[in-house]
């Protein structure tokens, strides 16, 4: 069964969990923003934009075709995941984070997602584990279709649902706004061969604990996810 198989109306909206790293203006100017973001991101992870080249807003909406206004919010993200420095009188360049650095991010990413499963075990409403449920078989369909970005997209959602679930407003924060600093390395992993099944069968194990109430099984597969996220990601780093 997937999404599609619902009647209309009756499927739980997806939990909110609110928004630390984008500002409240218009929809079309976030959507392009974070489409510029996006964009950009692939291009520094994968090398295509190398450490210490230079990120002109001028240039960069010329390339794409749009005003300054969504490429400057674009940088202004990217800033915040680590991948552009702000330099003064220099404008934003590419970074890139220190090995170490990365590897510390991953571990508080890994800590708080981890909270917030076994959180969720213990305090998801029927209605909540239903939706979480949903969006899990609809990864489970994505998984053989290839597609990364789709597979991406939903995977949010699949953690924002559990964040949410948490019960905890500023937990689910605080781990949104840690995954806003790594997400463009978590996304870059879904590019490895096999990467979107293997995930899928780590969900799976997440999902089964919450269904079951299991608040230290909930957080111990939520970090091992986690953990292979992160050498996922740096199997992908070294193909580059």
């Amino acid at each position: 069964m997937t999404l599609d198989d619902f009647p209309q109306g009756t499927l739980p909206a997806d939990p909110v969990v609110p928004r630390v790293d984008r500002p409240s203006s218009s929809v079309q100017k976030i959507t392009r923003a974070e489409e510029l973001r996006l964009q950009l991101a692939d291009e520094i992870v994968r090398g295509a934009l190398a450490p210490g080249a230079p990120l002109d807003e001028t240039d960069i909406a010329r390339r794409f075709n749009v005003s300054r206004t969504p490429v400057r919010e674009a940088l202004r993200q990217l800033v915040a995941s680590g991948l552009v420095e702000a330099r003064a009188h220099r404008g934003a360049v590419v970074a890139q984070p220190s090995v170490d650095r990365l590897k510390s991010m991953f571990e508080a990413m890994a800590e708080l997602e981890a909270l917030c499963a076994g959180l969720a075990a213990e305090r998801m409403a029927a209605s909540e584990r239903h939706a979480l449920e949903a969006i899990h078989e609809e990864l489970r369909v994505l998984s053989y279709t290839g597609n990364p970005d789709r597979f991406h997209e939903v995977n949010e959602r699949f953690h924002n649902a559990i964040y949410a679930g948490s019960q905890n407003g500023y937990i689910a924060e605080i781990t949104l706004a840690t995954r806003v600093r790594v997400q463009p390395f978590r996304r870059a992993q879904f590019r490895n061969l096999g990467r979107l099944a293997k995930s899928q069968a780590e969900h799976d194990r997440v999902v089964v604990a919450i269904m079951r109430g299991d608040k230290q099984g909930a957080a111990a597969a939520m970090r091992a996810h986690i953990e292979l996220v992160r050498g996922e990601y740096e199997i992908y780093a070294v193909s580059v």
